[in-house]
């Protein structure tokens, strides 16, 4: 039933629903909840079909399925041809809507569902029975759409849940041509009271089971980030993967604040159109400021979303909530998005949110513990390798060097001589080797940050005062696989890179994409510029490809004048080496 009471927008997801998030649809049957014999039987001798449709909207705890068996229910109780019921949504607009009577087809040909307009608004500011003999006589009612049915006769009843209205009951088209009298008036106000309570005692339930999705995506992604070890995704992807099941929202993505003002970037993703967001930058830090780690959750709509969703996700998702995940070093925010027409947020949803971000926080932070505990003993071993050094092996040769210069006095050849000169000359040149050993053994910093970590402020800084935007892909256990000189290496190599690609290419778009998978690491740099033929100066790409060659690895350069240019570095990595660094030893 759509009615002369005011259309909205189309609904993008009216087509049907998907788990847990709730939309307009229409039910084309005719309600199985009654004995058949009972159609056409006045109310008042219906005592037994009111009991039946009160058991009917009882027997089901979804509250989907309550709604849809609320309005069959009081369609065959009352003999009604057409029955809606609208749930007052945000801004008091009916959402979702839910009808009978009408198909598909007749939903698609009618357009929009009402939003709570004309007469069907009349019970959300009067929230009260409105019973009509002709719908279209009333001073509210105004055209109804193409293609509509006939409705006349009109009964409105609301539905309470407590002392708060939770949506209203509308029928229409009496068959048979009568109007709705004041037993069917009744009958229907006391199936709505009872409808009240199911749909009470429903959202008691989908608040539970939703209550129970978080907890256990939360404790999932905390055992998974702790105890795998092997994968192919990074730590944020896989909190990513888990926030989008726990929330069932349509998108979600985890943004990296770069600092110093430079905005925001995706860093992970995954939802409706994920791959065309990961790695845009926004600038939308400003926004999100004031929201520390333990701040509730940000409610953002409206033009606020554009400011802190990257690509075009603004267009597909109304709502989300964003959270700052707990922790030092770098701020990540945790943002779940949900589209037109879907559950809207709730208050478990802001509570149980801070109960994930809280899981997977902790995990994250015993994982870099772990991280940094392996790191230390690695800096350990290296200290007490320089210590060894200094305190042993120097004073070892120095000592051999002095007993080798008293020989001198023993002999008085000029060949013997030499040789013994020669030898105390090579043992300062290995003491002074070796002090230069134990100097870059100590200089190692006790606390270097993830490789991540740098390497997205060389991209930022690479970019700082370009007009363009950097759009940069991770993914994998990059932090796990790259450390020592291949990071380093790595590291030149992207510098180098984007320099040339920022200076030479005129290039609009640079895409750099950083991969970990078992056995190898992949580095690309892909822009649209100009390309080149032979560049005239081979000095930066003979480096990128020496420094490759040091690190085990390949690189290949193609470009074509008008084409862009690519970057392809292959590094292998040893596979033993993340099974270490993924799990607990």
């Amino acid at each position: 039933m759509t009615g002369p009471s005011g259309h909205g927008r189309p609904n993008p997801n009216e087509s049907g629903r998907s788990p847990g998030n709730r939309t307009e649809r229409s039910v084309n049957r005719q309600p199985q909840y009654l004995p058949p014999e009972s159609q056409g039987q006045p109310p008042t001798a219906g005592i037994e079909n009111i009991l039946s449709a009160f058991a009917a909207i009882a027997d089901d705890l979804d509250l989907d399925t309550v709604l849809e068996r609320v309005v069959s229910a009081a369609c065959r109780l009352v003999d009604a041809r057409f029955g809606a019921l609208g749930v007052i949504g945000p801004g008091r607009l009916l959402r979702p809507f839910i009808t009978v009577g009408l198909d598909d087809d007749e939903i698609a040909r009618i357009g929009p569902l009402p939003q709570g307009h004309g007469v069907l608004g009349l019970l959300i500011t009067e929230p009260r029975p409105v019973r009509l003999a002709d719908l279209r006589r009333h001073p509210l009612a105004y055209g109804f759409p193409a293609h509509h049915p006939q409705m006349t006769s009109f009964l409105g009843v609301p539905i309470r849940v407590h002392d708060r209205v939770f949506g209203n009951l509308y029928l229409t088209e009496k068959r048979g041509g009568a109007d709705f009298s004041d037993a069917d008036e009744q009958l229907v106000v006391a199936l709505a009271s009872a409808a009240g309570i199911a749909i009470e005692n429903s959202r008691l339930f989908d608040e539970s089971n939703r209550r129970t999705r978080w907890l256990e995506g939360g404790l999932d992604a905390a055992r998974q980030l702790l105890g795998r070890h092997t994968g192919t995704h990074s730590d944020l992807e896989l909190v990513a993967q888990h926030a989008l099941r726990a929330s069932q929202s349509t998108l979600v993505i985890v943004l990296r604040d770069l600092g110093h003002h430079r905005g925001l970037i995706c860093e992970a993703a995954d939802g409706a159109g994920a791959e065309a967001h990961l790695g845009r930058r926004v600038r939308g830090a400003a926004l999100l400021r004031d929201l520390t780690a333990t701040s509730p959750p940000a409610l953002i709509t409206g033009t606020d979303l554009a400011l802190v969703l990257p690509g075009t996700a603004a267009e597909t998702i109304d709502t989300a909530l964003c959270s700052r995940l707990p922790g030092e070093g770098e701020r990540h925010f945790l943002l779940i998005g949900r589209a037109s027409g879907t559950v809207t947020f709730s208050d478990v949803d802001h509570e149980m949110m801070r109960s994930f971000t809280s899981h997977v926080s902790l995990a994250l932070e015993l994982l870099r513990a772990h991280r940094r505990r392996e790191q230390e003993a690695v800096f350990g071993d290296r200290d007490r390798i320089a210590r060894d050094l200094h305190d042993v092996v120097i004073q070892r040769l120095f000592a051999a060097g002095l007993s080798i210069q008293t020989l001198r006095k023993y002999t008085a050849d000029a060949h013997a001589l030499d040789r013994i000169s020669a030898v105390t000359t090579e043992l300062d040149a290995t003491i002074r080797e070796l002090r230069d050993t134990i100097y870059s053994l100590r200089s190692v910093p006790q606390a270097a940050p993830s490789f991540t970590s740098t390497v997205f402020s060389l991209v930022a800084d690479a970019f700082d005062g370009h007009d363009l935007e950097p759009v940069l892909h991770l993914s994998g256990p990059v932090d796990s696989l790259v450390e020592g000189d291949r990071a380093d290496h790595l590291r030149a190599i992207l510098l180098e890179g984007l320099s040339n690609a920022l200076r030479h290419a005129d290039a609009q778009v640079i895409t750099i994409t950083l991969a970990a998978s078992e056995g190898q690491v992949e580095l690309a740099i892909e822009d649209d510029g100009r390309g080149f033929t032979a560049p005239a100066r081979a000095s930066g790409l003979a480096n990128m490809r020496r420094r490759a060659e040091l690190c085990g690895g390949t690189l290949a350069i193609t470009s074509s004048p008008g084409h862009g240019t690519r970057i392809h570095l292959v590094m292998p990595v040893d596979v033993r080496q993340t099974e270490n660094a993924q799990g607990w030893r």
